[in-house]
């Protein structure tokens, strides 16, 4: 068995390249996000993804609450949208949601996926969520992109012959 310290596994964690969602709910009609790249898809049938929320963030008791979530897929774009709802940015930014239904999505994401929760499973300091897809909106984009700590985007450069 190896030593390792928490700073090394973090590190480790940040060599796998992700995608940047932020996940958003509603309770009582007020809009609660977080910024989470723990997030993959588990089934296609049924339609099932997965996120994962530590079990101190607020978010993990709304959740709980509302039995729904949604996934919105960042486009490289909504980078300032990460760092908000990552509690980065200090001074107030108003957001403006779309709805559907009664879940608040983030307008331009490259995807938001509605979802009610399927399935929880506490794992160490993590809740794991499975929520079972029950509409999806896509748009044409590039994504964001986080590897190493650090926010990232594709590379966009033509390949020569």
């Amino acid at each position: 068995m190896c030593n390792m310290d928490d700073r090394t596994f973090r590190n480790a964690m940040g060599k796998f390249a992700t995608g940047v969602t932020v996940i958003t709910t509603a309770l009582n009609g007020e809009v609660r996000g977080m910024t989470a790249n723990a997030f993959m898809s588990v089934s296609l049938d049924p339609k099932l993804i997965l996120i994962s929320i530590g079990e101190k963030a607020k978010m993990n008791e709304i959740i709980k609450q509302t039995g729904k979530f949604t996934v919105n897929i960042l486009s490289e774009e909504q980078q300032d949208l990460s760092m908000l709802f990552a509690g980065q940015l200090k001074e107030k930014q108003n957001v403006t949601f779309d709805w559907v239904g009664d879940q608040p999505v983030l307008p331009n994401s490259l995807a938001n996926i509605l979802c009610d929760v399927y399935n929880t499973h506490v794992a160490g300091d993590h809740t794991l969520y499975i929520g079972k897809v029950t509409d999806i909106y896509m748009k044409d984009g590039d994504p964001l992109l986080f590897f190493e700590g650090k926010y990232r985007n594709l590379a966009s450069h033509a390949n020569a012959g």
